[in-house]
């Protein structure tokens, strides 16, 4: 990574502190713990996630670790009732020492006060094992909040077959995308080159990241939120046009409705992230040899990425155990042992964050699927262009939970993509609001 992305990126992350001061005021510290092993016998942590492959990983580390032994509990993924548990713990007095958290709602989560800051045990030697794009969004305020996992940049997969039968080129813009939809229709009446996912925000995010976006910046002890910006708007209108088109599908994500476009060829191609990779890979493995992975278009040719979730652990507020849950955080993200445990449990490693782990995770991936391209090579290049601009703010579940209503809304023509943001951005700023926080409404 070069010392310029450095500095680009230190103005958001100073910027934040000031307003996150009263937001993490009432955070826990680890000060009181003990250490781990001191009275002779391992210092106990509760770990609670959702992941494939997690409790292989505790078996792993409480195989191989005589000091701390973790007790793990399996809850619903985030979105899905796993956040709720994890807050309701916090307030109750009751959470476990470790939770994983998605790099978007680790702002929130650290803004409520029920998590920790973790400088003290997430050092410099830590740190440069990591991707530096994942290191900065679980630093917040200059302190860092969290264990990078893995990383999400962004990638285009392909029907290879599909795109050579209808002498289609791989898109490098977006202005190429457009035209190697159009061509793809005009092949066949019945396929699309893509889908737009009306269900998830996220993924909308991610590319408004990729254009240059930032939808939350802190100045001071503001919030300055801007989701109307020209990047986004740019986003939203180009998304809308191929909408009207009908140039893209427009299916809920990984519905059956998606999946069966997949399998029939009515859609050719798919706009994800690293870790999509496995799931086209266990959703339709009779089409093995027939995928390939391209780096996702942009605007101007150059490369450039958002990302589009991606994980992380951090300790909560009660625990007590800060030092022990930290050491078994940088074991799973940051060890050959930690991920092998992991792969062994059938599940795609997508795109670790730590630089060392990425041939590993490579070589358990079987790359015969993509016609044994190197498609790690592709998630490499997709992550060092991940664009440094971004940051999430405090309230990204309000956000995100009006921006999905109503783009649910924008197939049926009762509302487009760009009015569906301006709403996301007006609850977003009244949200700020309520929670007494001070906001520079820039939409």
């Amino acid at each position: 990574m070069s010392r310029s992305w450095s500095r680009r990126t230190s103005h958001v992350i100073v910027g934040t502190a000031t307003a996150l001061a009263v937001l993490t005021a009432c955070g826990g510290s680890g000060e009181d713990e003990a250490a781990p092993g001191s009275d002779g016998k391992p210092v106990s942590i509760t770990f609670w996630g959702w992941a494939k492959g997690s409790k292989e990983v505790v078996d792993a580390f409480n195989a191989s670790h005589k000091d701390v032994k973790v007790v793990y509990e399996e809850i619903p993924s985030g979105n899905a009732g796993g956040y709720a548990k994890i807050s309701n713990a916090v307030k109750a007095g009751n959470a476990p020492d470790l939770v994983s958290i998605e790099y978007p709602q680790l702002p929130e989560f650290v803004s409520q006060g029920s998590v920790q800051d973790i400088s003290a045990y997430v050092t410099d030697d830590i740190k440069k094992k990591l991707l530096p794009q994942a290191v900065e969004l679980t630093t917040l305020g200059g302190k860092n909040w969290a264990v990078p996992f893995d990383a999400s940049p962004q990638a285009f997969y392909y029907r290879q077959d599909l795109f050579k039968k209808y002498g289609v080129e791989v898109p490098k813009t977006w202005d190429d995308f457009r035209k190697a939809a159009e061509k793809v229709k005009k092949a066949d009446k019945k396929a699309r080159i893509g889908t737009f996912f009306p269900d998830d925000p996220t993924t909308f995010q991610a590319m408004a990241w990729q254009a240059g976006a930032q939808w939350y910046k802190a100045e001071g002890d503001t919030w300055k939120v801007n989701t109307t910006d020209a990047a986004t708007t740019r986003t939203a209108d180009y998304w809308q046009g191929l909408l009207d088109d009908d140039l893209i599908r427009a299916n809920a994500s990984f519905s059956p409705e998606w999946t069966n476009s997949l399998k029939s060829g009515g859609t050719v191609g798919y706009l994800g992230a690293a870790w999509g990779a496995g799931v086209l890979k266990g959703t339709l493995p009779e089409q093995s040899g027939k995928w390939a992975v391209a780096p996702m278009p942009s605007w101007d040719g150059t490369p450039a990425s958002g990302m589009l979730g991606g994980s992380t652990f951090a300790v909560s507020k009660n625990s007590k155990k800060a030092e022990a849950a930290v050491e078994f955080a940088t074991w799973m993200s940051t060890t050959p042992e930690g991920i092998k445990a992991r792969i062994a449990s059938g599940t795609s490693s997508a795109f670790p964050a730590a630089a060392e782990l990425r041939p590993v995770a490579k070589a358990a991936f079987d790359a015969s699927y993509y016609g044994g391209e190197d498609i790690y090579q592709v998630f490499e290049g997709a992550a060092t262009s991940i664009r440094p601009d971004w940051a999430w703010g405090p309230t990204t579940g309000t956000s995100n939970t009006i921006i999905k209503d109503q783009f649910g809304k924008v197939a049926s023509g009762d509302t487009t993509l760009t009015e569906a943001v301006k709403a996301g951005h007006d609850a977003t700023v009244a949200e700020l609001k309520k929670r007494g926080l001070k906001v520079e409404d820039a939409g």
